[in-house]
């Protein structure tokens, strides 16, 4: 059940909570038959990026998600959801593979952001993002992205130039992070919960001004307790999405997509 009281920042909180669900989560509860692709084909593997082949019903998809751990063994393992360039370098080589044989792409976003190490930059950080975003919106299958938890900056965009675009009903969607906002704005990256009120960034006020298509309700206890219909739901309705955009032609899709990010900078309060 939707909680239209709380604040936005009270929001940015619980899409940053370790209790909800990552990536792992929502490949074992709405595909069967997940095989996981690793590697850029150039240098490494990054574990903040996570991508593959599944089975959605009795459709294959490309499925590509960023990765948060629920210990501080595991966030580092995946160094906390922040892609290196060479997973985007991956998402591009399984977004390419999906066009080639036309599956549907499903993206899961939940970073604070693209890494910002100085090694990231050397390797090219800036190209490879820019690179996903300009793949993404020439692809001619269908895309659906669901931004389930934190959705910040560039980390963000590079995998969600979807079609569709649903939030969950806590998450968030920015340019940056709030705290960033702040200290840029005022000096002062205290006053987070003054930015996130002025930034637009819950699921709510970006529906209402056309970022995001649809507003996925969360279990109304959280993600603690028993989710079996929350994913039951949310697997049906992808079912059915992915059967609309799937009528629709290749120019069509990709036109609608560069359509639809274009006119985002048209939003007003």
């Amino acid at each position: 059940m939707a909680d239209t009281q709380r604040s936005a920042y009270e929001r940015v909180q619980l899409a940053r909570s370790k209790d909800r669900p990552n990536i792992q989560d929502y490949i074992d509860h709405l595909f069967t038959d997940f095989f996981e692709q690793r590697g850029d084909r150039a240098s490494m593997d990054d574990g903040s990026i996570v991508g593959g082949i599944a089975m959605l019903g009795d459709r294959p998809v490309t499925v590509i998600g960023h990765r948060k751990g629920k210990t501080l063994e595991e966030n580092v393992r995946c160094n906390f959801g922040m892609p290196q360039p060479e997973g985007y370098r991956k998402a591009m080589r399984l977004m390419r593979q999906a066009e080639k044989f036309g599956r549907p792409v499903i993206t899961f976003v939940d970073t604070p952001g693209a890494y910002p190490g100085l090694e990231a930059e050397r390797h090219g950080q800036g190209e490879a993002i820019a690179q996903s975003i300009m793949l993404m919106s020439s692809l001619t299958v269908p895309v659906i992205t669901l931004v389930t938890g934190e959705g910040s900056s560039g980390g963000a965009l590079a995998i969600s130039v979807a079609n569709s675009l649903w939030m969950l009903e806590n998450a968030v969607y920015s340019v940056l992070s709030p705290e960033g906002f702040a200290a840029i704005l005022w000096k002062d990256g205290s006053r987070a919960a003054d930015a996130a009120e002025l930034m637009k960034l819950t699921a709510q006020e970006l529906a209402a001004c056309g970022v995001a298509d649809r507003v996925i309700p969360e279990p109304e206890h959280g993600f603690t307790g028993d989710c079996t219909a929350f994913y039951r739901d949310l697997r049906e309705q992808l079912i059915e999405e992915i059967e609309l955009l799937s009528s629709r032609s290749g120019a069509a899709l990709s036109s609608e997509r560069y359509k639809k990010f274009r006119a985002i900078g048209d939003c007003r309060s």
